[in-house]
């Protein structure tokens, strides 16, 4: 199975959250990159974030972030 890259920029958007508190937030501005962007759209649409340009986890998305960054952290130990 080949990760698409569009799964790979949600990822990224995913590990911009700060999860140390469910009151920490994002905010994607409107000049950043199309990618990110999208990839912020599509997890709206998914409802992982509250907002189209960012906002807080859901619960699901808490959880999605939550396994993302263990995944990385896994993949990343040598």
């Amino acid at each position: 199975m080949t990760i698409k890259e569009e799964f790979v920029d949600e990822i990224n958007v995913l590990k911009m959250f700060d999860l140390s508190s469910t009151q920490l937030g994002i905010k994607v501005h409107h000049d950043a990159e199309n990618s990110v962007l999208e990839a912020t759209q599509r997890l709206f649409n998914k409802g992982l974030i509250s907002q189209s340009d960012g906002g807080y986890l859901t619960g699901l998305g808490r959880d999605a972030a939550v396994h993302a960054k263990d995944l990385l952290t896994i993949l990343s130990t040598a």
